[in-house]
C-alpha cells in the first residue's frame, strides 16, 4: 500500500509539473524559454500516458513482443519526425492536420474501462510542438514574434493547473490523470499551435473543405448502419437499440451524441458560408451540404445536438439580421414548446409532478443532476477532487458505475461537484473570456463581410452550440473541438504567436492596406 501511495504521489507531482510546463510555453518571456518549456511538456505528457496505461492489455501485449514494440516505436517516431518536417516547411498545414484528425479515436483499455483516445491528433500535436520549438531554437532563424498571453489563454491555463492541483485530494485519481494526460495537456498545446497559424482565406477554405468531406463520409457510414441495423462501435448503444422503437446511429464515433455534435459544428460553419455567400453557386453548394448533413443528424436522435444546432443558428441569425427578430422568434418557440409539454403530457408519457417520470424523459439526466448538486452541497468550496464525480456519485447514491457514467451530463454541475466554487469560477472565466474574444468586432456584421469575419462568426456560433451541448450532455474541456475552436479564434484575432517569423496575416492586420480599410468600414468591425 505504501509503494502504491508513493507511485500516486509521483504521478500527482508529474501531472502538476507537466501542467506548469504547458503554462510556461505560454507565459515565459523569452522565445527560447517558451520553446524549452513546450518541449518539456511534450516529454512529460507521454510519460503520464505510459504510467496510466501500464498493465493494460495493449501495453502488456507490446511488452510480451519486444520486436513489435520496437517496430511500433520506430513507426511512431518516424511519423512524428516526418510531420514535424512538413510543419517546419509549411506551418499552416498543422491546422489542416488538426481538423483532419480531431474526430478519430482509438479504443484503449485504461482504468478498468475503455478510453477512446485521439491517437492521430496526439501525433499532430507532438509534431507541431517540435516544429514550433525548432523555429525558436534554431540558429540563424528569424526571431519568433510571440505575444504575451491574453485573458483566454490565462483562463485556460488557470483551469488546467487548478485541475491538476485538485487531483491531489480526489477519490479517483486515475480518472483525473486520464483527463489530464489524454485531454487537457495535449489540447492546451494544440491551442498554442493553432493560435500561431496564419489563418488566410485559403487556409480557412481548405479546413472547411476537410471538415465537410469528413462529415459527409461519416454520414455515409451512418446511412449504411441505419440501412443494415448494424453499428460498428459501442456495445452500449447496440444494446440500447434493442429496447427502443427507433434505431440510433453513431457512424465511426463511439457515441451518437458526440457524432451529432461533430455534425452540428460542421453544419454551423457551412451555414455561415451560406448566410454570407457572395455567389449563387456557393449558396447552392452550401445548401446541398446542409441537406445531406441534416439527414445524417436526424438518424442520431440526439436531442442535445438538435438543441445545439438551433442555438448556433440563432447566433448566426443575430449576426446576420440583428438580435430583435431572433429574440422574438426564440420567445415564440419557448412559449410554444412549453405549451406543448404542459398540454401534451399524455402524448409524451410525461408527468411534470413526478421526478421519476422526468428522469425517464431525460434518459436519467435528472437523477444525475440532482445527485451532482447534492455532492456539491457536501463540499461547496473545493469539491471532492478532480475526476471524482462517477466514484462519488456511485458511492453516495448506491448506484452502479454504469448508472453514474463519468459526469452529470451537465458540465457546470460536474465541475461544481468535483472542484467546488473555485473550479466553477475557473470554468466561468473560460466561458467569459472566450465569449469576449469570439464576439469582439461582430456586433455590426451584416450583409457583406471578408472571409476572416465570416470565419469568426462561424466560430462564435460553433462555440455557443458546443457550450449548450455540454449543458445537456458532457465533455467540454475533454473535447478537442473546444480547444480547436478557441485556438483558431486566437489566431484569427491576431493574438497568436507564429511558428516562425511574423506572419503575413499579422502584418496585414497591423498595417492595413488602403484597399482593406473600406472593407472594415463597411462591416463596422476589425479583424484584430
Amino acid at each position: 500500500m505504501l509503494a502504491l501511495s508513493g507511485v500516486q504521489i509521483g504521478e500527482e507531482a508529474g501531472a502538476l509539473v507537466a501542467c506548469l510546463a504547458v503554462a510556461g510555453a505560454f507565459v515565459l518571456r523569452s522565445p527560447r524559454g517558451r520553446a524549452l518549456s513546450l518541449l518539456a511538456a511534450l516529454a512529460l505528457a507521454p510519460l503520464l500516458v505510459i504510467v496510466e496505461l501500464r498493465g493494460t492489455p495493449q501495453v502488456v501485449a507490446l511488452l510480451d513482443a519486444p520486436l513489435l514494440a520496437a517496430a511500433a516505436l520506430v513507426v511512431g517516431v518516424a511519423s512524428v519526425a516526418a510531420l514535424a518536417a512538413l510543419f517546419v516547411r509549411r506551418p499552416s498545414t498543422v491546422a489542416v492536420a488538426a481538423v483532419l484528425t480531431v474526430p478519430f479515436r482509438v479504443p484503449i483499455a485504461a482504468g478498468g474501462d475503455s478510453a477512446n483516445l485521439l491517437v492521430p491528433l496526439y501525433l499532430v500535436v507532438g509534431a507541431g510542438g517540435l516544429a514550433h520549438a525548432w523555429a525558436r531554437l534554431r540558429r540563424g532563424g528569424a526571431p519568433a514574434q510571440d505575444q504575451p498571453p491574453g485573458r483566454l489563454e490565462l483562463a485556460l491555463l488557470a483551469a488546467l493547473v487548478l485541475y491538476a492541483a485538485q487531483a491531489a485530494y480526489t477519490t479517483d485519481f486515475a480518472q483525473a490523470l486520464e483527463n489530464l494526460a489524454f485531454f487537457y495537456l495535449p489540447f492546451a498545446l494544440l491551442v498554442r499551435l493553432l493560435a500561431g497559424v496564419d489563418w488566410t482565406p485559403r487556409l480557412l477554405r481548405v479546413c472547411l473543405g476537410v471538415a465537410v468531406a469528413l462529415a459527409a463520409a461519416f454520414v455515409a457510414v451512418g446511412f449504411v448502419e441505419y440501412a443494415t441495423r448494424t453499428l460498428l462501435l459501442n456495445p452500449k448503444v447496440i444494446a440500447s437499440n434493442q429496447f427502443e422503437s427507433f434505431f440510433r446511429v453513431n457512424s465511426l464515433f463511439f457515441d451518437p451524441n458526440i457524432y451529432g455534435r461533430f455534425l452540428v459544428m460542421v453544419m454551423l460553419a457551412v451555414s455561415a458560408v451560406l448566410l454570407w455567400a457572395g455567389e449563387r453557386r456557393t449558396a447552392l453548394a452550401a445548401g446541398a451540404v446542409l441537406a445531406l448533413l441534416w439527414a445524417g443528424l436526424l438518424l442520431t436522435f440526439s436531442q442535445s445536438s438538435f438543441t445545439a444546432l438551433l442555438v448556433g443558428l440563432a447566433v448566426l441569425a443575430a449576426l446576420r439580421w440583428g438580435t430583435r427578430p431572433v429574440f422574438v422568434a426564440g420567445a415564440a418557440a419557448v412559449v410554444a414548446t412549453t405549451a406543448f409539454v404542459v398540454l401534451g403530457q399524455g402524448l409524451l408519457r410525461l408527468e411534470l409532478g413526478s421526478a421519476d417520470s422526468v428522469d425517464r424523459a431525460t434518459s436519467g439526466r435528472f437523477d444525475l443532476m440532482r445527485g451532482g448538486v447534492a455532492l456539491w452541497a457536501e463540499r461547496p468550496v473545493f469539491g471532492h477532487g478532480s475526476g471524482s464525480f462517477s466514484e462519488r456519485f456511485t458511492d453516495r447514491e448506491d448506484a452502479s458505475p454504469q448508472a453514474a457514467v463519468a459526469a452529470s451530463h451537465t458540465i457546470p454541475i460536474t465541475v461544481a461537484a468535483e472542484q467546488g466554487l473555485v473550479g466553477l469560477a475557473a470554468y466561468l472565466a473560460v466561458l467569459g473570456s472566450a465569449a469576449g474574444l469570439l464576439g469582439a468586432g461582430l456586433g455590426s456584421l451584416r450583409e457583406r463581410a471578408p472571409p476572416e469575419l465570416v470565419a469568426r462568426a462561424a466560430l462564435a456560433a460553433c462555440f455557443a452550440g458546443l457550450v449548450v451541448h455540454t449543458l445537456l450532455y458532457a465533455a467540454f474541456l475533454e473535447d478537442p473541438i473546444t480547444w480547436t475552436l478557441l485556438g483558431a479564434a486566437l489566431g484569427l484575432s491576431g493574438r497568436g504567436s507564429p511558428m516562425g517569423e511574423a506572419s503575413p496575416h499579422a502584418r496585414r492586420a497591423e498595417s492595413p492596406s488602403p484597399a482593406a480599410a473600406p472593407a472594415r468600414t463597411r462591416t463596422g468591425s476589425s479583424s484584430r
